[in-house]
């Protein structure tokens, strides 16, 4: 089969442990796109926050793209264009709040380039390290958000989630997408918008057929893409629902996991690292 497009989960995927690419998958990303193929960084990050990923792997000069928000955002990097857009109304984050005071967590949202929440917690704190985004302590959520936002989270200790996630997802059904991208992140974005279906705009869009795409991921808000591409790769430090799922595992993150994709299935003109 020729791949011509590989798609990537930042953290825990792409990034090692430390949060960098480490020098071999950055020179095998770089060879892909030399050679013609796609790159794509699809994070449940803000895209503010892949920036800095996108410009160390040239996809600009590669035309390649980031798909942020767990898929509420897909841009082409050579041109800046966003070319798909997915909002939740303020109407839906203020029902939000309101099932994460019954549920007794957490919640932020995301207006301009900015974190915001009305309860101070160790999660958002990390989100605003991951990003690089200020976090803004607010008193009203609700009357906060006076416009449309791409996401939301819900955040709180993986055993306290795990439950809320499964109740939320029928609670939820047909309303909203449901997932999580850490153990302590739920995540929230329009119904029926999931790294998958975005994944398929995206291929639709440049002209790449379905079994022509690798996705590559490690948590649950992977599933879909992975499910969906041509292979779909678990990373070796991928939860075990994840890895049920997958065609093939490759190494860990911090053992070149993605370079380990590319040598087998794209070919590569690596050098050792």
């Amino acid at each position: 089969m020729s791949y011509k497009m590989i798609v990537l989960d930042m953290d825990d995927t792409l990034l090692t442990s430390d949060h960098t690419i480490s020098a071999k998958t950055k020179t095998a990303l770089l060879d892909v796109q030399a050679r013609g193929h796609k790159v794509v960084l699809a994070s449940g990050r803000p895209t503010y926050a892949m920036w800095d990923a996108a410009r160390e792997l040239e996809l600009a000069k590669y035309g390649s793209y980031i798909l942020s928000f767990n898929g509420a955002s897909i841009i082409n990097c050579e041109t800046n264009e966003e070319i798909f857009s997915s909002t939740l109304p303020p109407e839906t984050v203020a029902h939000l709040h309101d099932i994460s005071v019954r549920e007794e967590i957490a919640i932020h949202t995301y207006i301009g380039n900015e974190i915001v929440t009305d309860q101070p917690n160790p999660y958002t704190d990390i989100e605003g390290e991951l990003t690089g985004m200020p976090v803004i302590h607010v008193d009203d959520f609700k009357k906060a958000v006076t416009t449309p936002v791409v996401k939301c989270l819900m955040l709180g200790d993986g055993d306290t989630l795990a439950p809320i996630e499964t109740k939320l997802q029928v609670e939820l059904e047909g309303k909203l997408a449901v997932a999580r991208s850490k153990p302590f992140f739920l995540e929230f974005t329009e119904a029926g918008v999931t790294k998958g279906t975005s994944l398929a705009f995206l291929a639709e869009h440049v002209g790449i057929e379905q079994a022509h795409v690798i996705a590559c991921g490690d948590g649950n808000n992977d599933l879909t893409m992975i499910e969906w591409a041509g292979l779909g790769v678990a990373m070796g430090n991928a939860n075990t629902t994840v890895k049920g799922k997958a065609d093939f595992i490759t190494k860990s993150n911090n053992e070149d996991g993605i370079a380990h994709v590319i040598e087998t299935f794209m070919g590569t003109a690596l050098v050792d690292q």
